[in-house]
């Protein structure tokens, strides 16, 4: 963060008035009141979502939540005061409001950050080691609790020592922490959140990446077609493609194809009988199929099992490749608030680092600052695009909040 206290109106310290900034404030106090309105608002209707909505009320998407605590944090008590300041062009809350400002600004954005590094994490234990000990303890209801009160209580740790040097910064016009008093703490810290928090969260998303595309590769390379189990099954069985069952042909060509319903079969059998037909695929098959089916299961599968189909129902093909559809849905929406926080931040963070003489504009520095108060409002404007559960919710919230008005309306004309 910068600091400038070279006034060109007075000595005042709590001052950022400059002739270059005297229009730009205008547009400052309309972008504060939108992050303020959006952010509140959108924000609050997550947490009622979350909180009405049964299918939401789910250990991933209490990160969702806390994410959104956080946010509200910013957009219900911080960004109102930072538009006064730009209103007024100084800070006119004293200066024990300034440190307290610039304490709740960084541990929301800390906060953020953490639990940014949680859903990226608990995205991957769902992908690679959902079974494991560690991931079932990490993800269970305890084990999310304490990660929760974990993330504010390290923000607040991180950056409670700092109280001394919170002030005014004219350069952005609001609070934040001295740029020179606080090292070599201060670096230390921006260093781990921004660029090793940020960091860490795109490395498990590309981990995620990873993974999945070697399922799905798994997946296309010893799937055979409908086509083709079905004509087998009816050489064993004697019929006109009954798919009843799962056969197996007898010659070598034959015993290297596998039913899509082969897929579905629990791990441990991988190969089960079906209509008293008993598979005869080679064991060199039958091991890369258990090994693909492994790899496709460990993605497109909620649970550890997975139930056997019964011979009279149709193939649960479809509904599997909805699974995993929505899990890439929601990983993608993840992955994509991340990427909106790191082009909030990017611009600001960069010019701090490379204006160290501060000979940019303060019109600049203020601009750049802008671009981070948008991260607080955006994030449910991706869940509502998204996610079909919020986006379901949020219509239904806002349904039911402006039926009373409608009729009051209609009375009020009829």
């Amino acid at each position: 963060m910068l600091l400038n206290n070279t006034n060109p109106y007075g000595n005042d310290s709590f001052s950022c008035a400059s002739p270059s900034v005297e229009g730009y404030r205008y547009f400052g106090v309309l972008w504060g009141c939108f992050v303020t309105i959006v952010g509140t608002l959108g924000n609050l209707l997550t947490v009622l979502a979350f909180a009405t909505d049964t299918r939401l009320r789910t250990r991933f998407n209490v990160l969702i939540v806390n994410l959104a605590f956080a946010d509200l944090l910013y957009c219900t008590i911080l960004q109102p005061v930072s538009v006064d300041s730009y209103l007024y062009l100084r800070w006119r809350g004293g200066a024990t409001w300034c440190q307290m400002f610039g304490l709740l600004l960084f541990l929301s954005n800390s906060v953020s950050i953490i639990t940014l590094c949680l859903i990226a994490v608990s995205r991957y234990l769902v992908v690679a080691h959902r079974t494991s000990r560690f991931a079932r303890l990490l993800l269970s209801h305890q084990g999310i609790g304490v990660l929760l009160v974990s993330s504010w209580a390290l923000g607040l740790a991180s950056f409670g020592p700092l109280w001394p040097v919170y002030t005014f910064t004219t350069q952005v016009c609001t609070c934040s922490f001295h740029r020179t008093r606080g090292r070599p703490y201060t670096t230390v810290l921006l260093f781990f959140y921004f660029f090793f928090g940020l960091g860490f969260v795109g490395l498990f998303y590309f981990l995620i990446y990873r993974k999945v595309k070697t399922a799905a590769k798994a997946l296309i390379k010893y799937r055979p077609s409908r086509r083709s189990s079905r004509r087998k099954q009816a050489e064993v069985e004697g019929t006109d493609g009954d798919d009843s069952g799962i056969g197996a042909g007898t010659t070598a060509t034959h015993s290297s194809e596998i039913s899509d319903q082969t897929l579905e079969i629990s791990h441990s059998k991988c190969i089960s009988q079906h209509s008293g037909t008993v598979s005869t695929i080679s064991p060199g098959v039958q091991q890369a199929t258990c090994n693909a089916v492994k790899e496709v299961s460990s993605v497109i599968k909620p649970s550890p099992k997975i139930p056997v189909p019964a011979p009279a129902q149709a193939p649960t093909s479809s509904s599997n490749s909805g699974e995993d559809n929505e899990f890439k849905r929601v990983t993608r929406m993840c992955f994509t608030v991340f990427l909106c926080f790191i082009g909030c931040f990017a611009p600001f963070l960069l010019l701090n680092i490379l204006d160290k003489k501060n000979k940019a504009p303060q019109v600049v520095h203020m601009f750049c600052a802008n671009l981070t108060w948008l991260n607080s409002c955006i994030n449910p404007l991706l869940y509502a695009a998204m996610n079909r559960q919020f986006s379901q919710a949020y219509k239904d919230l806002l349904s039911r909040a402006f039926c009373p008005l409608a009729r009051l309306w209609r009375k009020q004309r009829g």
